[in-house]
This record gives structure tokens, C-alpha cells and sequence, in this order.
């Protein structure tokens, strides 16, 4: 497992490779589909984000509430596919990167290797184990939307697999 620092540096980022296990540390934001959308509401009528994009790691999830002492409940991600009508434009707009559970799509992929990002898996069905990894959450965007708002977490150690690396190569292709 290699242990990286969010923001990743563009050296990290191509010495990254399809397969490799990775544990996370720094800030990522959480989105689903609700929010992407909202977000793309934004970028239509020019409007700022609510997000940097450039300093910005969008995990695929929707936080359950924290109990008493914790900073997150469980937080497993969701389907990246879902993700696929957001993620190319995001990516050209600067979104360093991407968590989620699954294969995305050619133009996902096209996206990242142009880029030069990449795109971690995250393991379905394991939310409680990630939310250990979560020390810090805060709500940043659309609060109405409860678990689908926008959260920015600080993680330690958050486990995640290189799906897509920034060459292209996908584990899902293999």
C-alpha cells in the first residue's frame, strides 16, 4: 500500500498504476448525483462553485449521520456510472480526481488520461470501515439535499485501489 498526501503532485499522480493499493490522507469532498447536478446548475448560469475544482477530490458517497463521538456514520460509495454525464467536465474544469465503486465510462477515462488524474475505487459494502478513516466533516453545499449535500472530509488512512490511472489503464480492462 502506498501512503499518499492529498493534494497529490503530478509526479505521484503518474507514478500511479492501475491496481495499486493506496491509503488517502488529506481533504476530499463528497457528491452524488443530486449535487453534481446542482453543480452543473451553477456552471450553466455562470455562477461560482461552491467547490474549488483545482484543489478538490469528489468522492462518490453520501454520509450517514454521525453518532455521538464520531465525525462521519458509515460512508460507502456509490456507483461512479452515475457519475459519468459529470465527470469529463468537471475534469476539464480542473476536479483533481475522483472515489467511487465501479467502472466508468470511455469518455470518463478519455478525461482523466487527458487530464492527468486518476480515478480510486473504494470498497462497496464497507461504509462503517471507512468512516474510521473520516476525522473531520463539514457540510459546505446544499444542505437540502441531507445526505446527497456537498461535505468536505479530512481523512487518515482512507483505503482506495488506483481503477483508472492517468495512462489510461483500468482494472476493470485488464
Amino acid at each position: 500500500m502506498k501512503k499518499l498526501t492529498l493534494p497529490l503532485s503530478e509526479a505521484d499522480v503518474l507514478s500511479l498504476h492501475a491496481g495499486d493499493g493506496v491509503l488517502l490522507s488529506g481533504t476530499i469532498c463528497t457528491a452524488r448525483d443530486c449535487a453534481h447536478r446542482r453543480l452543473f446548475e451553477l456552471l450553466d448560469a455562470g455562477k461560482p462553485l461552491p467547490i474549488d475544482l483545482d484543489k478538490t477530490y469528489i468522492y462518490y458517497a453520501g454520509p450517514c449521520p454521525a453518532p455521538a463521538g464520531k465525525a462521519c456514520g458509515s460512508c460507502g460509495p456509490t456507483t461512479s456510472a452515475r457519475m459519468n454525464a459529470f465527470a469529463p467536465r468537471l475534469l476539464d474544469l480542473g476536479l483533481l480526481g475522483m472515489i467511487g465503486k465501479g467502472e466508468m465510462s470511455e469518455e470518463t477515462r478519455a478525461a482523466l488520461v487527458r487530464n492527468k488524474r486518476v480515478y480510486f475505487a473504494a470498497i462497496g459494502g464497507a461504509g462503517a470501515q471507512y468512516a474510521q478513516s473520516i476525522q473531520s466533516s463539514e457540510l459546505v453545499a446544499f444542505p437540502d439535499l441531507l445526505s446527497e449535500a456537498i461535505y468536505r472530509f479530512e481523512v487518515v488512512d482512507f483505503p482506495a485501489v488506483v481503477a483508472i490511472d492517468a495512462q489510461g489503464n483500468s482494472v476493470y480492462r485488464r
